[in-house]
């Protein structure tokens, strides 16, 4: 039967087409070997004697929207060899064509391989139904599992870091190649014994890029002494922003006094800001208790089982974090107060015929907002008062100190102007974490003996500390080409594989679909 295409394209590698036939939704080719002979698998010699046949039927790739089985007439041969204790042997086809046992031919192998790979197991299978490739969900994972190749490549410079299992609870340690750009190997938990193993097994490693958890960098110390140390840039920059943000947290109270709020009448609030500074109060009481403790030399833990608070409460205490009278966040009102206290003073007190001409004007936020800024300073003017001083929140402070003068707006500016000049050393902590990032940017290490001298005499105490403990692995960030953004990549990447498989992938399966993706 002839189906307008040469009968010699469809047969794999040395076979010959007998027949084409067409049932229903499914096309079966009948092939036969080209070679007249068999090859004993015992003893290597070749046997012309048939000594009977039989058909293996394994799948194909689809043709014409079909499904496509191949139906192979298969030989047994007599063993002529003297010395050969097999008898008969079944006739065997070249592994690139046809394995042993296999119900696929490899070129189908190879794209129910990659299908697993991209996609798993169930959405996998069902995409491979949708392309006729008859194929289950198990059966993509164990094709992934069985065709993992082992990488013996020598490596030299490496980044090592963490991923969790679940969130919180189990972890383990993911370890990439940076030079040729690909993980190399996933470990079952990130404990210091067992990456001191594996490390100490590749003596060739001399260069490990790492974040600044410390338990990595004893691991190396341990496994590779002589491998040089690299601490991730991205997490130092985070690291001393954070610790500015600290800074200011400490300097609150100063910050208050500077901008004039702090004191809160309460007769000036509204429901909301009245039930946020009766939070306040209560945690003053606390605040007051945890800080007397802490002068009669309590200890951190003592502090927690006396008091019942958590560890976080106590240590954000002591370090000066939780003296925020009102949670002030970003609000969609703050670009148009100049436009809102314009309207106002020309007599415009009616808060939703604002909120309606902002409306035409492109305003996203709703009616309430505008209706609370109004009755704030309704109450302002009843108390002769221009307006209610509020003090931002850490958070929005460090912004306003770390920003260009010429991007802010004025009240911004009057603002930043006024903690510089009644908090100084929030002005030197700002300058010392400015001159450690700028050596980052600039990749020169020459002056962090004098930064870290300044720094311990500044609010970033804390943060100079740990630089100086991990010293020799945050010059090398400075200086070094080698990062450890790589690896963090390789973990998103990581997350991607996990959640296509509701987390629940074991440690083999996540290696093979990231190490085995080629």
């Amino acid at each position: 039967m002839q189906h307008g295409f040469q009968r010699a394209s469809l047969a794999p590698s040395g076979f010959a087409v007998d027949a084409v036939q067409v049932v229903a939704d499914r096309v079966q080719i009948l092939l036969r070997s080209r070679r007249p002979w068999g090859i004993c698998p015992s003893c290597g010699s070749r046997s012309r004697r048939v000594q009977s046949r039989y058909r293996r039927r394994p799948a194909d790739l689809p043709l014409g929207g079909r499904r496509v089985e191949l139906s192979i007439l298969t030989r047994r041969f007599w063993c002529d060899g003297v010395l050969c204790g097999r008898r008969i042997f079944c006739e065997r086809f070249d592994d690139s064509v046809l394995a042993r046992y296999s119900r696929r031919t490899q070129r189908l192998e190879t794209i129910v391989h990659h299908l697993g790979l991209a996609l798993g197991g169930r959405p996998a299978a069902s995409f491979a139904d949708r392309l006729m490739i008859p194929v289950s969900k198990d059966t993509l994972l164990r094709v992934v599992r069985r065709r993992v190749t082992a990488h013996d490549d020598t490596l030299t410079v490496i980044g090592i870091d963490d991923f969790a299992f679940r969130r919180g609870q189990t972890y383990g340690t993911i370890v990439c190649d940076l030079e040729r750009r690909r993980p190399v190997v996933l470990l079952p938990d990130r404990a210091l014994n067992t990456s001191r193993a594996w490390l100490a097994e590749h003596p060739t490693i001399s260069v490990v890029a790492r974040d600044r958890g410390g338990g990595y960098g004893e691991a190396i110390a341990r496994g590779l002494p002589n491998a040089e140390q690299v601490a991730d840039r991205w997490h130092l920059m985070e690291n001393s922003s954070r610790a500015f943000l600290d800074a200011v947290g400490k300097s609150m109270r100063q910050i208050r006094q500077a901008v004039g709020s702090n004191i809160v009448d309460p007769k000036l609030l509204t429901y909301a800001e009245r039930l946020q500074y009766e939070g306040y109060l209560r945690r003053q009481e606390t605040n007051e208790a945890i800080k007397e403790l802490s002068k009669k030399g309590t200890s951190i833990r003592q502090i927690v089982r006396q008091t019942g608070h958590s560890r976080k409460v106590v240590r954000d205490v002591l370090r000066g974090q939780r003296f925020d009278v009102f949670r002030t966040r970003p609000s969609s009102l703050d670009s148009w107060l100049p436009w809102l206290n314009t309207r106002w003073d020309e007599g415009a007190r009616n808060a939703s015929a604002l909120w309606r001409e902002m409306l035409v004007q492109g305003f996203p936020g709703q009616r309430g907002v505008v209706s609370q800024w109004a009755q704030r300073r309704r109450l302002a003017e009843k108390a002769n008062q221009s307006g209610l001083a509020r003090t931002p929140s850490a958070r929005v402070i460090a912004r306003l100190l770390t920003t260009a003068r010429d991007d802010l707006a004025k009240s911004e500016a009057i603002l930043v102007a006024a903690i510089e000049v009644d908090v100084p050393e929030l002005v030197v902590a700002r300058t010392t974490i400015g001159e450690f990032q700028s050596m980052i940017r600039s990749k020169t290490a020459t002056k962090l003996e004098d930064w870290l001298q300044a720094a311990k005499l500044s609010l970033v105490t804390s943060f100079a500390n740990g630089v100086e403990r991990d010293l020799a692995a945050v010059r090398n960030a400075i200086i070094s080409p080698w990062s450890n953004g790589q690896t963090e990549g390789q973990i998103t990447r990581l997350k991607l594989v996990k959640r296509q498989m509701y987390g629940r992938a074991k440690l083999d399966l996540l290696q093979a679909r990231l190490i085995g993706a080629r």
